[in-house]
């Protein structure tokens, strides 16, 4: 929410000046007498209005008739005056040519320039050439007097007024038609008239160059800038003893006059200045919480892959494991054989041996018994070793389901990891979004404000109302006087003040 600082001076109230504006308002209907006396009035307006209009009409029918007749007979004078000056000059043929040229072009010329001005492209040098065809036509008409001006000025004075009066009606429509054009789009084309001219030449001169340089549309707004601001001076002279002892924020008005700005907008600089600050402060706080939202997903990414390298590596040195053991517990079962079958056939061929030098063939069954009995603990062994290797693969399934389960636990907490971070990224937008919001909101209070000229109680009253309902939702007691006052920079007291001001507001239907 946009904090305003209490204003550092007291800035004198400036009366503005406004046009009156008249509301036309039907009377109530009444009977008897009454009814007759106040709809006289009404009747006596209507026809007023109705008489000048009409007369109005009759003027406007009038000046074009006339402006017409006077420009055909100026023409018509022109081009006889210049038809015989061509011949004199000997123009021969070209003589009937030459005045249509010179009087024609002063109407193209006026008319491409109201073209271009009618496209927003103007070219002053169209003009310029107008008014050089202006002043060459009532040269030669004047020249076509019988003899040399100084001779006979009368005469040359009587040729050179019919020109005249056809340049003063094209130039007389032409100013109409700019003037229809700018009052068409928006704009007022009078400037500085010349009375002001003769009486104050220098602020005369200034205020042109306030209206050209900054676009000020009409010489009535531009007065009532400079009678503003000359009111505001004497009142900071009224108040400081001179004005060049004020505080820098209450001359802002009178150092910005040459820049085309109202008192009232000069004095909201300050506080534009401070709130344009601050948006600019959010912007920056919301990159620097998305930065730094895109630093902790990379670091988590990167944990993320750390923890599943670990994995990894923690499975395969499972599987080697488990693979070591099967191929020894082999290794051990084949030697084991090895040395059974090798016992075996030394038995054997000792037994044949003395079955063939002794005759005694029951020490020969004993000693095949004896062979049939390390045969089968041969078989033992191996049955033994074989059973070895089958825990030996049994504890590697476990230990390769162990590693699976670790997998689908990191799995998981991954999962959940970017889920939290999914919400907390969720969380800061929801959180700058609301700021946004707020700073918008208050930045069309501040404007709807500065509309409607509120003075700083006022508006200290609307910025209480707008933390009521943004933090106490509607309730004025839940809002601490302490809150108010820091955001203020005022008092308990006045921050109480305001605080039931904001409730009236409110409780009257007050919302941003």
């Amino acid at each position: 929410m946009t904090t305003i600082a209490e204003p550092r001076f007291a800035a004198p109230t400036v009366p503005v000046p406004t046009t009156p504006t008249t509301v036309p308002t039907t009377p109530p209907a009444a009977s008897g007498p009454a009814a007759s006396v106040s709809a006289a009035p009404v009747s006596v307006s209507g026809t007023a209005r109705t008489r000048s209009e009409g007369a109005m009409r009759l003027l406007t029918l009038l000046a074009v008739v006339g402006g017409g007749v006077l420009a055909g007979i100026g023409f018509t004078g022109s081009y006889s005056a210049l038809t015989q000056l061509a011949y004199d000059h000997h123009f021969g043929w070209f003589s009937h040519v030459f005045p249509v040229g010179v009087d024609a072009g002063i109407v193209v010329l006026l008319a491409l320039d109201l073209h271009l001005i009618r496209k927003g492209t103007p070219w002053p040098v169209l003009r310029l050439l107008a008014h050089l065809f202006t002043a060459a036509t009532i040269v030669f008409n004047a020249s076509a007097a019988a003899g040399p001006i100084s001779a006979d000025p009368i005469g040359a004075a009587m040729h050179g007024v019919l020109p005249l009066m056809f340049v003063a009606a094209v130039e007389a429509g032409r100013r109409l038609v700019i003037r229809s054009a700018h009052l068409a789009a928006g704009r007022e084309s009078d400037g500085v008239p010349l009375h002001r001219w003769v009486l104050a030449p220098g602020a005369s001169w200034r205020m042109y160059r306030r209206m050209r340089l900054w676009a000020i549309p009409s010489y009535d707004q531009a007065v009532a800038l400079e009678r503003e601001r000359v009111v505001y001076r004497v009142l900071l002279d009224r108040q400081y003893g001179d004005w060049s002892k004020a505080p820098s924020d209450a001359r802002l008005p009178l150092t910005m006059a040459r820049y085309g700005l109202s008192v009232d907008e000069a004095l909201a600089l300050p506080q534009e200045a401070e709130e344009a600050e601050q948006l600019r402060a959010e912007r920056a706080e919301v990159l620097a919480v998305q930065a730094q939202t895109r630093a902790e997903q990379r670091a988590a990414a990167a944990e993320i892959e750390r923890l599943r390298a670990q994995a990894g590596i923690q499975a395969a040195r499972y599987a080697v494991d488990a693979e070591t053991g099967v191929a020894e517990a082999k290794a051990r079962a084949a030697r084991a054989e090895a040395e059974v079958i090798a016992d075996v056939q030394i038995r054997t061929a000792a037994a044949g041996a003395q079955v063939e030098e002794s005759a005694d063939i029951a020490e020969a069954r004993r000693r095949a018994a004896a062979s049939e009995e390390a045969e089968a603990e041969t078989r033992a062994r191996v049955a033994e070793t074989e059973k070895l290797a089958a825990e030996t693969e049994m504890r590697a399934a476990e230990a390769r389901a162990a590693a699976v389960e670790r997998d689908r636990v990191a799995a998981v907490a991954e999962a959940a990891k970017e889920t939290a971070l999914a919400d907390a990224e969720s969380a800061r937008l929801r959180a700058a979004e609301a700021r946004a919001v707020a700073a918008e909101t208050e930045l069309r209070a501040l404007e709807a404000e500065d509309a409607a000229n509120l003075s700083p109680k006022e508006r200290a009253a609307r910025k209480v109302a707008r933390m009521i309902l943004a933090d106490g939702h509607g309730n004025a007691e839940e809002i601490e006087l302490q809150t108010i006052a820091d955001a203020l920079g005022v008092s308990r007291t006045t921050a109480s003040d305001r605080r039931r001001e904001a409730a009236d507001l409110i409780a009257g239907g007050y919302r941003p």
